[in-house]
């Protein structure tokens, strides 16, 4: 994780250097997050990595005797769904759920209202609940 922790340094260097230009319309934290973000893809294209989809990497050890085919199946049809989620929706989801950002640093991110984040949110939720539900699925 040596990488990990580069970023991560280099990111605090560069916002204790550029404090001054922290203007105060989100949040410190959101702020810092935004360099750490952007310093992490700087990274990733510096070393050009190639991200490998864990579905082609084979079989997986069973454990706690789980049916492995039938989480694979869910995690398909899950990845599935989203994708086929508008635009909006789907950006608000994936912010909010895979990457860990709250509602107001999404609003600040999108530059729309509070509001609008959580009513995409939960017109998300439900609509991908609804797209399981009916299982839905299509290659978009």
């Amino acid at each position: 994780m040596p990488d990990a922790e580069d970023v991560l340094q280099d990111a605090f260097t560069d916002a204790f250097t550029q404090l001054k230009l922290f203007e105060g319309r989100s949040t410190f934290g959101a702020w810092l997050k935004q360099i750490v973000v952007f310093k992490s893809i700087a990274l990733l294209k510096r070393q050009r990595m190639n991200f490998v989809d864990m579905e082609t990497v084979g079989e997986l050890p069973e454990e706690n005797g789980s049916d492995e085919a039938q989480i694979w199946y869910t995690v398909d049809m899950i990845k599935q769904s989203i994708r086929q989620l508008p635009d909006g929706y789907r950006t608000v989801l994936t912010l909010y759920l895979f990457e860990g950002y709250d509602h107001e640093e999404i609003s600040e991110i999108l530059g729309v209202a509070q509001s609008t984040v959580r009513t995409q949110y939960i017109r998300a939720k439900q609509k991908l609940l609804q797209l399981l539900k009916k299982g839905e699925l299509y290659e978009q």
